[in-house]
């Protein structure tokens, strides 16, 4: 997943332009931008739109943001929009492990009621939404089979830090937030998943959101969150493997194939060693899947 696009889950016209939008991933949103009266509409609008979108012959992976397990709106969420078969259910607010463990088992109930597979419903945590998430970040190994990937979140961790901003004035995060993406970054290297970077709030920002793009890809991150359909196109061509990285990801592949027992290979001048390999590999299976 490059890009993966919030839209509420109250607006069946948001919903459907998130469909032309071309990001990877829809995020059907009951959570912060859903008012407490409007939450039951909202389920029921998301479910409808999870069974029409379903049948398309091409669409986005469909993902649903329900409120936290603290809330006491989780359980009514699910069995809501269940039904509807999600591809994944994001979870915000989410402190380690141990909630993402228990949200697999709610889910599992549900997949059995709607007679959905087993195990077909993946999840998604925002993990840094407050400072609890912090320290959970390296218990989501092994937590569940159902993990999709991982991200992070600056703006409610700001709210549960009590800080007056999270950005400098250049537009930089402030050290805080460094770190919990940075954590993010090795939380979801310890649990074998992709990291998916925070959203860009100045949809009008362009050039800031390609910076923060770049950024992101080069430190390790696969994909983008996005509040705006005018931010989908710049994030995918940013996490898009480059053609020259994927030959050369091919390159050195093939090197490493026809040389089995070698634990360093040249190329161009470059000595290279199995990291180079790994991320090769990963490069490829990337570019495999945005194929699929």
């Amino acid at each position: 997943m490059r890009s993966l696009l919030f839209v509420p889950g109250d607006s069946p016209k948001k919903q459907q332009k998130g469909l032309e939008s071309g990001a990877d991933a829809l995020i059907l949103d009951l959570e912060d931008s859903i008012a407490l009266d409007a939450k039951p509409q909202a389920r029921t609008i998301t479910r409808d739109f999870l069974q029409a979108a379903r049948a398309l012959p091409k669409r986005p992976l469909l993902i649903v943001r329900i409120n936290g397990l603290a809330s006491g709106m989780s359980d009514a969420d699910l069995d809501a929009v269940m039904p509807g078969a999600p591809d994944a259910i994001m979870l915000p607010k989410s402190e380690g492990g141990i909630d993402v463990g228990h949200l697999a088992a709610r889910i599992a109930v549900r997949e059995a009621e709607a007679d959905l597979p087993d195990g077909a419903t993946g999840i998604l945590p925002i993990a840094t939404e407050n400072g609890k998430g912090i320290f959970g970040l390296g218990t989501y190994a092994r937590a569940s089979h159902r993990l999709l990937a991982l991200t992070w979140g600056a703006e409610d961790l700001s709210a549960d830090l009590g800080a007056e901003t999270n950005r400098l004035q250049d537009g930089s995060y402030t050290d805080p937030y460094r770190l919990a993406r940075a954590l993010t970054l090795f939380g979801a290297s310890a649990a074998q998943i992709d990291a998916i970077d925070t959203v860009f709030t100045n949809f009008r920002d362009d050039a800031g959101l390609r910076a923060e793009c770049l950024a992101a890809r080069r430190d390790g991150f696969t994909g983008k969150m996005a509040i705006h359909p005018a931010q989908v196109a710049p994030i995918n061509e940013v996490f898009a493997p480059s053609p020259e990285a994927l030959a050369r990801a091919e390159q050195i592949i093939a090197l490493f194939a026809a040389n089995p027992g070698a634990g360093v290979i040249g190329l161009d001048g470059e000595m290279l060693d199995r990291p180079h390999l790994i991320r090769a590999e990963r490069l490829k299976a990337r570019a495999q899947k945005l194929a699929e």
